[in-house]
């Protein structure tokens, strides 16, 4: 390993070899988007979808390729705990929540649970699918674009209210034979003090979590999941995390914490939107797993303080 070598040193060697490994990866995405394009039989583009593109590239070469280069570079993490690890099956689909401090968040989700659950997918906004190589990634993962209207198209026009989440529903639909890991961010972008400030926050190491996007994807995909696993990210002993850290070697110490939780079936179908007793309810219900999330990571900081104390 070379965590020895000086930080800006180790920045300069892991950007390229991690950009080498997603573009090998994209290739062989593309060529499964390929196959399964030309494929007539359903159940061979099922195939392809769920063994090449989910399992092979996804958590085959792009996981295996970018753990190389973190071995290579910085040598095994510390500090990694999954609570009920027995019960993680990457055959089934799961909801995946996690607080989001960094641009190295993703990777490092898909480094952790790689080889634990299927590969990941996200509830993408409509816009992403003209962006350049991403969007063509995103076509080929199946993942589900979303259409946001404002408000005042709804108040116009009500019935747009259910658009997205019926559209949602039938591209969720070959998910029942695919197994996934959609991914949730609920603060719905990077956590810093200063946002924390400028939103209000009552808490101290997280934003307010975005309760409706996640009643939307329960919604949307409720009775496919087979559990909720829930993520505490910790970026230690940096305060927050950084890409140019987390390729400097500061992803040796990140402390991560997961645990598996059933779906509150009580919670999956109500109209979040128009009704105040349903959405009082699932918001107590986010903001629980939130005050649990921000005393761990006071916790953990304080840990990694003391650690580097001694």
């Amino acid at each position: 390993m070379l965590r020895w070598l000086p930080a800006p040193l180790l920045i300069v060697l892991g950007f390229p070899l991690l950009l080498i490994t997603l573009l090998i990866s994209f290739a062989l995405l593309m060529l499964g988007a390929l196959l399964k394009l030309l494929t007539p039989s359903a159940r061979g583009r099922t195939w392809l979808a769920r063994y090449w593109l989910g399992a092979f590239v996804g958590n085959g070469s792009w996981w295996g390729l970018n753990r190389l280069v973190f071995l290579l570079l910085h040598g095994p993490r510390r500090d990694i705990v999954i609570e009920g690890e027995l019960d993680l099956d990457p055959g089934k689909t799961w909801l995946l929540v996690c607080n989001h401090q960094s641009y190295a968040d993703i990777p490092l989700l898909v480094d952790i649970f790689g080889r634990r659950l299927p590969f990941t997918r996200f509830f993408l906004k409509q816009e992403l699918l003209w962006m350049p190589v991403i969007g063509m990634a995103c076509v080929a993962l199946d993942m589900p674009f979303v259409k946001r209207h404002s408000r005042a198209a709804v108040a116009a026009n009500p019935a747009l209210r259910q658009q997205d989440l019926l559209v949602t529903r039938k591209a969720c639909e070959k998910y029942r034979s695919i197994p996934v890991t959609m991914v949730n961010f609920l603060e719905g972008t990077r956590f810093t003090p200063a946002k924390r400030d400028a939103k209000g926050s009552p808490y101290r190491n997280l934003l307010k979590p975005k309760a409706a996007g996640l009643s939307f994807a329960l919604n949307a995909m409720g009775e496919q999941f087979a559990g909720i696993v829930d993520v505490t990210l910790c970026y230690a002993p940096s305060r927050y995390g950084t890409l140019g850290g987390f390729l400097c070697g500061d992803q040796r110490n990140i402390k991560a914490r997961a645990r598996v939780l059933p779906v509150p079936m009580d919670l999956v179908g109500g109209d979040y939107q128009d009704d105040p007793v349903f959405r009082e309810r699932f918001q107590d219900w986010v903001n629980a797993l939130w005050e649990r999330k921000d005393e761990e990571l006071t916790r953990l900081k304080a840990e990694a303080l003391q650690t580097r104390a001694t």
